[in-house]
């Protein structure tokens, strides 16, 4: 996996709606396909966590101890290509966050699965 962006603070000319977040890419590779061909459920969900993870330590100023205790994903389309997780913090207290992440097919931009998930810090 390789981390595009981490977004700590609003970027200038960022949207009413911005969240903290990041960006994760997954290279396509044969060995995260469970048939050679297209990337594996598996990966696209460690993919979405890991980019939870990330965004969560943006939105705490670093990183601190937590634990997924939810995570629901809709798988959209399979995919044959790189994909990017693109996560961010809808809300976060001092023990608990819940993010949102889309799951997008690099080349074209399009949702490849949708992921909300709640995690212990």
């Amino acid at each position: 996996m390789l981390v595009e962006t981490v977004e700590a603070t609003r970027p200038a000319g960022a949207a009413a709606d911005w969240l903290p977040g990041a960006v994760v890419r997954l290279p396509f590779s044969k060995r995260i396909c469970s048939d050679g061909r297209v990337v594996c459920s598996q990966a696209l969900m460690a993919l979405a966590e890991t980019a939870m993870v990330l965004a969560c330590s943006a939105a705490c100023n670093g990183y601190r101890p937590m634990s997924t205790v939810d995570q629901t994903t809709h798988f959209l389309r399979p995919v044959n290509y790189d994909v990017v997780a693109d996560a961010r913090v809808v809300r976060i207290s001092r023990n608990t966050s819940f993010c949102r992440v889309m799951v997008l097919g690099a080349a074209d931009k399009r949702p490849v699965g949708m992921v909300t998930s709640a995690c212990s810090i």
